[in-house]
């Protein structure tokens, strides 16, 4: 079933969101991104003239009540955005009375999931080395079971629309997904379109296609690049990873950030792309600083010849030509990963001239997804934020997908 295609006229629906939000020192929202993202949605069902029961987790309780993570927080906002008054049930498992007696137009927010150790399925003050952790597992993932069982007792149909979560086998997730039937259960608008960008970028791919991977850590984003290497025509990889692949190619990188043990890792990589016909754009130049600052004295120097006690700390002029050179003619843009410390305002250049390549490219016709929690940071500090495609909600959830692994939350309502 398809949202579009539901009518929640007189029915109940339970939504799982992503209203894991920031909160100041005072419990106030900083960013309201991920609120905005899921009202689409969740004005779909009332406007329908259905009531709403709203679910979504808070940072990492682990299991436990603790306040610094309570939805309560948030209800004001909500209400606000959503333009109704909302109401909240202090214990997400203790709702039944309160989701019964909702009216159509009626909204409830239940408190966060993650207080119960159920909604993540993982046993509590047992070591995994412990001989009894299989025997807790197995209860625990029984208990989740009832767990998801009592949420779907509040609604007469379940929505998911949080992609940020998809990754996750929870039970607000995934599980619960289980006690629908398949016209009972549907991507909200924000997960339908997480999912096409996707697809989009794996299956309906305009050539010529360039993937673009930054971040300190080859190690972290191995399974992508492999995962791409099938797919892409160019395939930036540049940030901190630079350095290992210099290092690897017999550089002098001073100070800089580097993975002695995947230097071996950086050669296949190179050597991959070149047996599969990949233009694999690696920094030929850097702006090197003598401190990790942003008032650091800085140098460009080659990439693979840094002087000693310096470090390279963003892509230098030349390599940024070479960026451009490999996005502009793009059809198909992803963008995942900085191009250098781009939190010091003095190393931001690489990473904007990423983002003016892909905003001119976007313009001329491509399709660009802008995906992971940096690059997302990045395009909205440059104020670029509308001159792409498409910008992901879901770091790691996005990351697995392009790695070709299956989403639990995207499976339980398709089915896959």
């Amino acid at each position: 079933m398809t949202i579009d295609k539901f009518n929640f006229a007189g029915k109940k629906a339970i939504v799982r969101v992503d209203f894991n939000v920031p909160l100041d020192e005072n419990g106030k929202i900083t960013d309201d991104t991920r609120i905005r993202g899921a009202l689409p949605t969740l004005k779909k069902v009332l406007a329908d003239g259905g009531s709403l029961i709203i679910m979504s987790h808070m940072g990492k309780p682990k299991g436990k009540v603790n306040a610094k993570y309570s939805l309560s927080q948030i209800v004001d906002a909500v209400s606000e955005k959503l333009g109704v008054p909302v109401q909240f049930a202090s214990d997400c498992a203790k709702a039944g009375d309160a989701a019964a007696a909702l009216k159509p137009g009626e909204v409830l927010l239940l408190e966060n999931l993650r207080f119960y150790p159920e909604e993540e399925g993982k046993p509590v003050g047992i070591d995994k080395e412990d001989p009894a952790y299989e025997d807790a597992k197995k209860a625990m993932k029984a208990s989740q079971k009832e767990f998801a069982k009592t949420l779907a007792s509040y609604a007469d149909c379940y929505i998911n629309d949080a992609f940020g979560t998809a990754h996750r086998k929870h039970a607000s997730t995934a599980v619960i997904a289980d006690y629908f039937d398949a016209d009972n259960k549907m991507l909200g608008y924000l997960m339908e379109k997480e999912v096409q960008a996707v697809d989009n970028i794996l299956k309906d791919i305009k050539r010529p296609f360039t993937a673009i991977m930054g971040g300190s850590k080859v190690s972290t984003k191995i399974g992508i690049i492999e995962n791409l290497m099938d797919k892409v025509d160019n395939l930036i990889l540049c940030g901190g990873m630079t350095y290992t692949f210099a290092k690897a190619q017999g550089g002098k990188i001073g100070n800089s950030i580097v993975e002695d043990d995947k230097l071996d890792l950086a050669l296949d990589i190179i050597a991959k792309a070149k047996a599969k016909g990949v233009n694999l754009v690696l920094g030929t130049d850097c702006v090197a600083a003598d401190a990790f600052s942003n008032d650091a004295h800085t140098q460009v120097v080659p990439a693979n010849n840094i002087p000693d006690g310096w470090e390279g700390l963003d892509a230098g002029p030349e390599t940024h030509k070479a960026f451009a050179a490999a996005i502009e003619d793009a059809k198909t843009i992803l963008w995942n990963g900085p191009a250098g410390v781009f939190e010091f305002d003095n190393f931001t250049a690489g990473s904007r001239a990423i983002a003016e390549a892909i905003a001119k490219a976007t313009k001329n016709g491509a399709f660009s997804l802008i995906g992971g929690g940096d690059s997302v940071a990045c395009i909205n500090k440059f104020g670029m934020a509308d001159q792409v495609s498409y910008i992901s909600t879901g770091g790691g959830a996005l990351l697995e997908a392009i790695e070709g692994k299956i989403l639990p939350g995207v499976a339980a309502i398709k089915g896959e």
